[in-house]
């Protein structure tokens, strides 16, 4: 199963179950109860397939990108806020602003929240978790690294458009059988196992749920792996994860 969101042609934002021939409207995640009729895909736009409230990524998660850079495995999740501002889906098209210098890209697997979550036991996060989905976490690292006594984590990765999601968010899934690929101009550029993760997808909701409360729709980045490089205007970017498709972008 899949779930999107939509903009119709006449301007309605619709969000539901995506099917071969449209986009079933339902109320809300884990709801089989329409609320309205199948929209045809002809004409809409996708949109990134939620909104959230909370848009959290991770940093140093993967075992073989540590070992590569040095760095330590971390005793709990190293995480960032990324504003709703930056969210796109796939299709749009990315304005690198001239201020954001040297821009990368990272190919990540995101988690979707499906139903709220506080101080969750293991079983409890791992249920809490609605589905999978695609992301670019883009990055300006002229930022990131500018000045020595603060790093800017959420202006680095901030700016409109830089953080995309999409297409679909897939439930369903074992996220150890997955493999996120990024390509450049079609050119393949990364290509990792999820399962590689230092923590697993219901141990980070865990950890974070003992920090905040997780509501629905809320996304998580788990983290990149190896692979990242600069991007330039005119490149199109695409992650990809079979079982959910493909999030792609034109930088502009």
């Amino acid at each position: 199963m899949a779930w999107g969101r939509i903009q119709t042609a006449d301007g309605r934002t619709l969000s539901g179950m995506l099917t071969d021939t449209g986009l079933q409207p339902i109320t809300g995640f884990g709801s089989s109860t329409p609320a309205g009729p199948l929209e045809a895909l002809d004409g809409a736009t996708l949109l990134a397939p939620c909104q959230p409230g909370k848009f959290i990524g991770l940093w140093n998660n993967y075992h073989a990108a540590a070992e590569k850079n040095g760095l330590a495995i971390p005793a709990a999740p190293l995480w960032f806020l990324k504003p709703d501002s930056s969210v796109v889906g796939h299709g749009a098209t990315v304005t690198l602003p001239p201020q954001a210098g040297r821009v990368i890209f990272e190919g990540e697997l995101g988690v979707v929240i499906g139903t709220p979550c506080r101080n969750a036991s293991l079983a409890e996060a791992e249920a809490a978790i609605y589905g999978y989905t695609c992301i670019n976490d883009l990055t300006s690292l002229d930022i990131l690294n500018a000045d020595p006594a603060f790093a800017q984590w959420s202006r680095a990765k901030g700016f409109d458009g830089f953080g995309v999601i999409g297409p679909s968010i897939a439930t369903g899934l074992d996220w150890r059988d997955l493999t996120i690929r990024t390509l450049v101009n079609g050119r393949e550029r990364q290509s990792y196992p999820a399962s590689d993760m230092i923590f697993s997808p219901a141990e980070i909701v865990q950890h974070l749920s003992q920090d905040m409360t997780l509501m629905p729709g809320d996304v998580i980045a788990v983290g990149t792996s190896l692979g990242v490089r600069p991007v330039k205007a005119g490149d199109v970017v695409a992650v990809e994860i079979d079982g959910i498709g493909s999030a792609e972008v034109t930088l502009a």
